[in-house]
Formats: structure tokens, C-alpha cells, sequence
């Protein structure tokens, strides 16, 4: 069996195995036992009941958290002309067209998310296999390709975060940082939760929301009793 720390041992105490928790006791319980020398990043993970398989089942998207994510985003907009414009006005931090392909060819990737406008996607295509596994590729389900770069850029800023189900069905997605007030965690928790609910796929059957946990960077994860996390999740 694998060692753990003793703060991890300590922040296992506290957590009732066997208890679903409401989502902001859960919450407030990932701030008490987070004790990491660092800002840690509070995550949620939901296990849900679509077959990944299945190309009418998959489940991805964006939602803007209400009070950001506690981190600074390194944006990046594949543009040109007026457009680039835009983007740099609305605060892209790297904006251009051909020559930053080439730069990303050529193995860089100082950045966190890349938006294009529709019309530079042909040639973006070309760095599919260099950002499709690192989830850097612009995609139109998650609003990062569009004409609309000022917006894309500023939702982005604010604490635009995207989801996608994994193949074993989960999603994992940060809502936030320690430092945040419980009642900004649960805020930013429910704006995923309701954005994960109007995504579910129609050929889902059964029970969509299946298990959420909630941790931090370093800490244990806390279930969340699914029942009382918004209404019309079942």
C-alpha cells in the first residue's frame, strides 16, 4: 500500500467516508483541511452516467465561473487584420497568424488556451496533432473559434473554463482557489454543475449525475450528495 503524508493523513480524519456532504459543507471542508504551503486549486470531479463512446453521448463545453478561477490565463488569438486588433485591445497576450503557427511548428507553447476566428481555421488545422493532446486546439463547441475575439478573450480573462468527459465518463474541472471565500467556491461550483446539466446528451438514459467529489490540490476528496446540488439534477 502507498505512503501518504501526514497532513494527508490528518485531512482524512476530518472527512466522513460514508456521508454525502451538501456542496457547501463540502467546500468549507476542503478549506479546514487544506493546510499546503501554497494557493492550492479546489477541483471537482463528476462521474456521469453517458458512455464516452458513444458520438451522441459526449458531453463538452465552457461556462464563465462567476468569480474566476484564481488564476491568470495566458491567452493566445490566431487572427488578422481588424481581428487581431481586437483581440489585443480586449487583452489577448499573443496575437498573430502565420508566423505564430510557425512559431508553435517550431515547438512553443507558452500559453493556456488559443482562440482563432473561423477564418484562419484552415490553416490552425495544420497544428491538430501538436494541440488536440494538450486541449490547446480551438474548438467552436467551447466558443473559441468565433469572429467575436474581444468577447472570447474577456470571458476568458474572467474565468471562462472549459469541460469534456474523459473516457471512463468523469470531469474534472477547477472552480477555484483556497484563498476563496466558501460562499465564491459554492457560487462557481453551481455554474459548473448547471452548465454540466444543460449539456447532458440526449441519448443519455438513466441517472446523468452519478457522483461528485470535491478536493483540493493536495487534499482528499469530499463526496458531494448529488441530490441537493441544483435543482433538475437527478
Amino acid at each position: 500500500m502507498a505512503k501518504v503524508g501526514k497532513r494527508y493523513a490528518e485531512a482524512v480524519k476530518q472527512i466522513d467516508p460514508d456521508r454525502l456532504y451538501d456542496p457547501e459543507e463540502a467546500l468549507s471542508l476542503v478549506k479546514q483541511v487544506a493546510k499546503a504551503k501554497f494557493d492550492e486549486t479546489v477541483e471537482v470531479a463528476v462521474r456521469l452516467g453517458v458512455d464516452p463512446k458513444k458520438a451522441d453521448q459526449q458531453v463538452r463545453g465552457a461556462v464563465v465561473l462567476p468569480h474566476g478561477t484564481g488564476k491568470t490565463v495566458r491567452v493566445l488569438v490566431f487572427a488578422k487584420g481588424e481581428k487581431a486588433k481586437e483581440a489585443e485591445t480586449a487583452g489577448a497576450d499573443v496575437v498573430g497568424d502565420d508566423d505564430l503557427i510557425a512559431r508553435i511548428q517550431q515547438g512553443w507553447l507558452d500559453f493556456d488556451v488559443a482562440v482563432a476566428t473561423p477564418d484562419m481555421m484552415g490553416s490552425v488545422g495544420r497544428l491538430g496533432r501538436i494541440l488536440g493532446p494538450k486541449g490547446l486546439m480551438p474548438n467552436p463547441k467551447t466558443g473559441t473559434v468565433t469572429f467575436d475575439v474581444a468577447r472570447a478573450v474577456q470571458e476568458i480573462k474572467a474565468g471562462k473554463i472549459e469541460y469534456r468527459v474523459d473516457k471512463a465518463g468523469n470531469v474534472h474541472a477547477p472552480i477555484g482557489k483556497i484563498s476563496f471565500e466558501t460562499g465564491q467556491l459554492v457560487d462557481n461550483f453551481h455554474a459548473l454543475m448547471d452548465a454540466l446539466q444543460k449539456a447532458k446528451p440526449a441519448a443519455a438514459k438513466g441517472q446523468y449525475v452519478r457522483g461528485v467529489a470535491v478536493s483540493s490540490t493536495m487534499g482528499p476528496g469530499i463526496r458531494v450528495n448529488p441530490a441537493r446540488i441544483a435543482a433538475g439534477v437527478q
